[in-house]
């Protein structure tokens, strides 16, 4: 059984003795394996990964000391702001390497301790939870009747999140003093921007280890809120939707919750981009259904298909001067990585159109490299052209774009031409994982 299935009760028992454990010699080089295979950018002290071990051995005795005696202060964190895909930015805060390393102790210690208590409807950042979890229940339920989803936005939720409710909620399972000092320095701990640390009254920004764990132990009141209203509905992380039968009924659902996370949770609703609608009409983590009335089905959601097209479009415009083969190697991995999220879908349209235009754009930087009239009549001669229609191709005044996706172009390069240069077909990603 995965934790998203278990759905234990709180326990009365609050451990009074964290920090020791945390400390422990196995958890410290656990977390020091994960924050080396994570990588990541330097904190506001520049330390990189590579520097950490050597940082330890000379400091370590003094900083374990300091962490068991409540002494130990956070450094701030480094602001990165990130460009959100649906358009803004989103602030991403960088902590230093040390800092990562004790983040990353405390969080296996303390998971082990709520995330048997989360709710079965939590998919975000969970182990043995996934966004296709979360998207599959989700079709479940609009297969099963519930054809009108409340789709919740919250407004800018890891910068808004109150440090007193979230240390409320932890105190309720946590009973060792030393650790909830540290977790609010934690969460207190200043921002860098330009050489000056300013200081944070709220929110808890994405970036280092504990934020996911500590929005989950805010918002599993939320999900016990829902569950014990009755409600069907799926959350990953600060994306909720919930789903009912009638446009009445999620009316009311959304007025009555969105009071609830302002006075309770001290959250703000984002009341322009939340709403009640067809879930066909709206999205989930990437993902919406199709509009039939039987056999409901996931497909990819607009957005994600845009976003998908330009990551690739900068990829083809670097191709111009390097070989296809190159060009197919940095593709390879988007290909996969996208296919892969999104394999749940059962529209396989998508799939198909998406290669023929992936393999379009590759014979178009072929074209284009072949540059003179010459060149292309002789590079469509080698790929079986005959003689006389290789000259009208290469003569025919038509621009790169439109000579890729004509037959001769086409017959000359087909599709096991650049499978044959190693080019992952999307389509056959999809069978491949389905199966």
């Amino acid at each position: 059984m995965t934790s998203c299935t278990a759905n234990m009760n709180s326990s009365c028992e609050k451990p009074t003795h964290l920090m020791s454990a945390i400390l422990e010699p196995a958890n410290m080089q656990r977390a020091y394996a994960r924050v080396l295979r994570n990588k990541g950018a330097p904190g506001c002290d520049g330390m990189t990964v590579e520097m950490l071990k050597p940082h330890l051995m000379a400091t370590w005795v003094a900083t374990k000391e300091q962490l068991l005696e409540g002494r130990y202060y956070p450094k701030p964190v480094r602001k990165v702001e990130s460009p959100k895909p649906g358009g803004g930015t989103r602030m991403l805060g960088s902590p230093t390497v040390e800092d990562r390393l004790i983040q990353q102790a405390i969080h296996q210690v303390l998971n082990d301790i709520f995330d048997p208590k989360f709710s079965a409807h939590s998919y975000g950042f969970r182990p043995g939870c996934s966004a296709g979890q979360a998207v599959r229940q989700a079709r479940d339920y609009v297969e099963a009747g519930h054809r009108w989803v409340v789709d919740l936005d919250l407004e800018k939720f890891f910068d808004r999140v109150n440090h007193d409710v979230l240390m409320a909620r932890l105190a309720r399972h946590i009973g060792d003093k030393t650790l909830l000092r540290l977790l609010r320095r934690y969460l207190e701990a200043g921002i860098l921007v330009g050489g000056t640390a300013t200081a944070r009254t709220a929110g808890t920004p994405q970036g280092g280890p504990l934020s996911p764990l500590l929005s989950n132990v805010l918002l599993d009141d939320f999900d016990r809120e829902l569950e014990g209203r009755g409600h069907r509905f799926c959350r990953y992380a600060d994306d909720c939707n919930v789903y009912v039968k009638s446009q009445r009924a999620g009316e009311r659902v959304l007025e009555s919750i969105t009071v609830y996370l302002e006075k309770r949770l001290k959250l703000r609703v984002n009341r322009d981009k939340s709403g009640v609608d067809r879930p066909w009409r709206r999205t989930f983590l990437g993902y919406s259904v199709n509009a039939q009335k039987r056999n409901v089905k996931l497909r990819i959601a607009k957005q994600p298909i845009a976003r998908f097209k330009l990551s690739l479009k900068q990829v083809f415009r670097r191709g111009k001067g390097r070989s296809i083969r190159q060009t197919i190697a940095t593709l390879n991995p988007k290909i996969r990585g996208w296919v892969n999220y999104f394999r749940y879908s059962g529209m396989k349209g998508i799939f198909i159109e998406l290669d023929s235009w992936i393999r379009r754009h590759l014979r178009n930087i072929i074209w284009r490299q072949w540059k003179r009239v010459w060149t292309r009549a002789k590079g469509l001669m080698r790929f079986g052209i005959d003689e006389k229609r290789a000259w009208q191709s290469a003569t025919n005044g038509r621009g790169p774009w439109w000579n890729a996706g004509a037959s001769h172009m086409n017959q000359a390069l087909p599709k096991k031409f650049f499978s044959w240069l190693g080019l992952i077909s999307l389509m056959d990603q999809y069978h491949g994982r389905m199966g």
